[in-house]
């Protein structure tokens, strides 16, 4: 293993390409490095929405948890620290069930258990299985069809596979799917919208719902703020969905077939020129005129602010924010701030800006925060002003810390508003 931690210039990562990314930023080739940066999110069923929360936003709902004691073990303390250990249940896996698939027969008696005793009983049953059962080969949508003719009570599928995370449909992607696909063809409602992407609500500040409802939505839905299973079905009645995070664009084409619910995706962007330009193709993809001049308004009075005072400040990019580390990155080079180290692994989506970010940037390095080399990283005492993310803060002693990473989901230009406010705070 080397001396220095892994890193690369985005000048030479934009160059290779996604094809052609170093193996480090993959954790299936080689070890993975439970760092400060990666403990929270290498695995799928990590700390704040990973698959097990993720699955239980739907209303009235528990989970099963089909695994061994080794893979159910974070769950029970991740559960009780995040408040939903109540709706979490175990069907332990010994070592016949992993030599003879025993434990799918035990499914039904579990989810009979479950209704007996859970307070209230449920409506739904979501299955989680693990990477043993992908080596197994097991068909979770045929045990879940049978259990539910079974049981009478809904079961969906889960699955944290931790396998799959560099494939065609990885966990945080499959899980969406799991989510929204109880939901039943509906007469649609013209003045209904769905927000789809996050598993907590979009931060009620956002202007995308005023100017939602000046185009003549009324009814805006979100699976986050569901209270009731029978609220959580009226989605199923939206005149179109609308997709704010690409890891959602499997679910809404699922949606798009099975219940002809077309959508439109919006990207969660921090650059105030970017936002402008898409609420203007947005609106004349769906025939309306927005008016967003005053929130971009707001949004560039909070940016002059901050440069009136940091204008040389500089900044390292974690990957648990809520953001693109490159996007942001790209818009904060664009703004004149230094970006010197990011710290993620990119997504195949993310090239699209490193391109520009390489131009503006060419220099700032990008590290691989699951390559074992990481543990060789030595803090930073000076020269960041500002570390953003909860992940990336314990190499940065000495800057002012912004974890960015709230479960009310920022959006547009109050999110540029609302980013540059939590700087100055942290300052």
């Amino acid at each position: 293993m080397k001396d220095e931690p892994f890193s690369v210039t985005i000048k030479e990562l934009a160059a290779r390409g996604f094809s052609g990314m170093p193996e480090e930023f993959i954790p299936s080739c080689g070890l993975v490095y439970s760092s400060p940066a990666t403990l929270s999110y290498n695995s799928p069923g990590a700390l704040g929405f990973g698959v097990k929360r993720a699955a239980l936003v739907i209303p009235e709902s528990v989970m099963l948890l089909v695994a061994p004691d080794c893979c159910g073990r974070n769950s029970t303390i991740l559960s009780a620290n995040e408040g939903y250990s109540r709706r979490m249940f175990y069907l332990r896996m010994d070592e016949t069930d992993l030599v003879t698939g025993r434990h799918l027969t035990m499914i039904p008696d579990a989810i009979r258990e479950i209704c007996g005793v859970a307070e209230p009983r449920p409506k739904v049953v979501t299955i989680c299985i693990t990477c043993v059962d992908a080596l197994l080969g097991t068909d979770l949508e045929r045990v879940c069809r049978k259990a539910e003719a079974e049981t009478g009570v809904r079961v969906v599928p889960g699955y944290m596979y931790a396998l799959t995370r560099e494939g065609r449909k990885p966990p945080m992607t499959a899980v969406r799917q799991s989510v929204y696909s109880l939901l039943e063809k509906k007469t649609k409602r013209a003045g209904m919208v769905n927000l789809m992407g996050f598993f907590s609500q979009v931060a009620p500040s956002s202007e995308l719902f005023e100017l939602l409802h000046r185009a003549g939505v009324k009814d805006i839905k979100q699976v986050g703020t569901c209270r009731t299973l029978d609220e959580y079905m009226e989605m199923g009645a939206a005149n179109f969905n609308l997709v704010l995070y690409p890891e959602s664009r499997f679910a809404a084409d699922d949606l798009m077939k099975r219940l002809g619910i077309p959508y439109i995706e919006l990207t969660r962007l921090y650059d105030i020129e970017k936002i402008d330009r898409q609420y203007a193709l947005f609106a004349s993809a769906i025939g309306v005129r927005f008016e967003p001049a005053a929130y971009r308004g707001a949004a560039e009075r909070a940016l002059e602010s901050f440069l009136g005072g940091h204008k040389k400040c500089t900044f390292a990019l974690g990957q648990m924010i809520n953001a693109s580390p490159f996007e942001l990155a790209l818009s904060l080079a664009g703004y004149g701030f230094a970006v010197t180290h990011i710290l993620a692994t990119p997504a195949e989506e993310d090239f699209a800006c490193m391109k520009r970010l390489a131009e503006l940037s060419p220099e700032t390095r990008v590290y691989a925060p699951t390559a074992p080399s990481m543990m060789n990283f030595a803090p930073v005492a000076d020269g960041v002003g500002i570390a953003v993310g909860k992940d990336i803060a314990p190499y940065f002693p000495g800057a002012a810390h912004v974890s960015w990473n709230s479960e009310m989901q920022p959006f547009g230009f109050q999110a540029v508003a609302d980013f540059f406010a939590a700087c100055e705070a942290a300052l």
